[in-house]
């Protein structure tokens, strides 16, 4: 495991159905916990928006299947009394609502980022890409940080034995400008947004929005190629797919990694994350082979008086998929056992 979760750990029970419940795409399964570990039973994924609510998606993935005798899922969004709003999908989820309409079974709600912490602890050295090895035995704090749909952020505090995961909604706090073209952006995100949170920049919008500055700010030139590309796909993959054979593409995603490196390293700097930091979300895995990781690091680690300590921290990219799905099987395994 690449890290272990402090706490109880899960006993035998069967047919629990977890969730990552994403603006853009939602992976479910259906596991079982034996002595073996996690055994999987049903899986897929499908787009969110399909559907008009969670209840209706639920109920089209399970169909035919057993009725699952616990229910636990990773949403992206904040998590309080058993409910939780998607900041980026509009929905809105009852822990007690989807309990009476499953049977009464158990339901559990987790924040996403919360849930890919726990996921950590079904992962193992194969399923990351290291930026930076950092000391050979590190202790202390966590964190994970991951740009998508929105921008998550988590930590998971370090008691000496364990690890203890938390929710955070970091990706809202406020970007902050730097450099010269760094105000421009920013002005040009107020005058759009009103408030400009780190999410607006490190997320597939963020990526999108960042190449219009540059395409009507600066006037960067837009290949009639990739204009079509823009047209016919998804606008942010098709930037982070061209960023090595187009200029403009280049430019947004080494804007787009720069502000990653920052925030990643204010992220660490406020949870004393020692323990590592990890990268998680759909852009980052897709970005290695365009990933320059000295670059990366020299802006990680701009910290003036705590550059050293930053220097210490292990830094990697979670490449496994489906991450925040494990981690909501884990954590509700170990609550309903």
């Amino acid at each position: 495991m690449l890290l272990k979760i402090a706490g109880t750990q899960p006993k035998p029970f069967t047919a629990l159905l977890a969730g990552d419940v994403g603006a853009t795409k939602t992976d479910l399964a259906i596991f079982d916990w034996t002595e073996n570990g996690l055994q999987t039973r049903k899986e897929g994924s499908c787009k969110t928006k399909a559907y008009p609510d969670i209840s209706a998606l639920l109920h089209d993935f399970v169909a035919n299947e057993k009725m699952p005798a616990g229910i636990c899922l990773g949403v992206a969004g904040p998590v309080q009394g058993g409910r939780a709003d998607l900041t980026n999908l509009g929905w809105q989820v009852e822990q007690e609502a989807l309990s009476r309409q499953f049977n009464q079974a158990p339901v559990r709600l987790v924040n996403d980022l919360e849930a890919t912490a726990y996921g950590l602890a079904l992962l193992d050295e194969q399923d990351v890409f290291v930026i930076h090895e950092g000391d050979r035995f590190p202790t202390g704090n966590a964190a994970i940080i991951a740009p998508g749909t929105g921008l998550g952020e988590a930590g998971l505090f370090f008691d000496g034995e364990g690890y203890h995961p938390f929710a955070s909604e970091g990706g809202h706090v406020d970007f902050v400008p730097r450099t010269d073209i760094d105000l421009e952006i920013f002005s040009f995100l107020k005058k759009k947004f009103g408030h400009v949170s780190q999410e607006r920049v490190l997320s597939g919008p963020g990526i999108c929005v960042l190449y219009d500055f540059l395409r009507q700010k600066k006037d960067r030139e837009e290949p009639a190629w990739l204009k079509e590309k823009l047209l016919a796909h998804d606008k942010a993959t098709v930037i982070s797919q061209n960023a090595t054979e187009c200029e403009i593409c280049r430019e947004t995603m080494e804007l787009f990694l720069r502000y990653l490196a920052v925030e990643s390293a204010n992220l660490v700097l406020k949870l004393k994350a020692t323990g590592g930091l990890f990268i998680a979300g759909g852009i980052v895995p897709h970005l290695l082979s365009f990933l320059d990781k000295d670059i990366f690091l020299k802006w990680f680690r701009n910290a003036g008086r705590l550059k050293g300590l930053l220097q210490q921290v292990p830094v990697k990219v979670l490449v496994a998929k489906k991450t925040a799905l494990l981690g909501a099987a884990f954590y509700g395994f170990r609550h309903s056992s």
